[in-house]
């Protein structure tokens, strides 16, 4: 009985940390991703996201945590008037900043 117990709670952390919980907002796929502070672009603002890093014990997948703050990351940037961003450091604790820029051409 604990033992069916223990492999559901581990079936459903796993299942649970494959999810992608961030949805792209509406004009938000418009917005270009850059590396670094991208030339000739007004800055415009800087934000801090963050997600879930770990579930409980269990630590989630690296790559799916930087998808979904860039994703909220770009989900920011057209409120604040910018259509492109670049990350200002890296993530830590499912925590990262980006600058949003206000590129021409965009």
């Amino acid at each position: 009985m604990v033992s069916s117990r223990l492999f559901a709670t581990a079936a459903l952390m796993s299942l649970l940390a494959g999810c992608t919980w961030v949805k792209m907002a509406p004009g938000a796929s418009a917005v270009r991703v850059y590396s670094s502070a991208p030339s000739q672009c007004e800055k415009r603002a800087e934000v801090e996201v963050s997600v879930k890093q770990n579930l409980y014990v269990y630590y989630r997948n690296a790559v799916k945590v930087r998808e979904e703050l860039e994703t909220l990351a770009r989900n920011e940037a057209p409120g604040l008037g910018g259509n492109a961003i670049s990350p200002v450091n890296e993530p830590t604790g499912g925590v990262q900043n980006w600058a949003v820029w206000r590129c021409p051409g965009n």
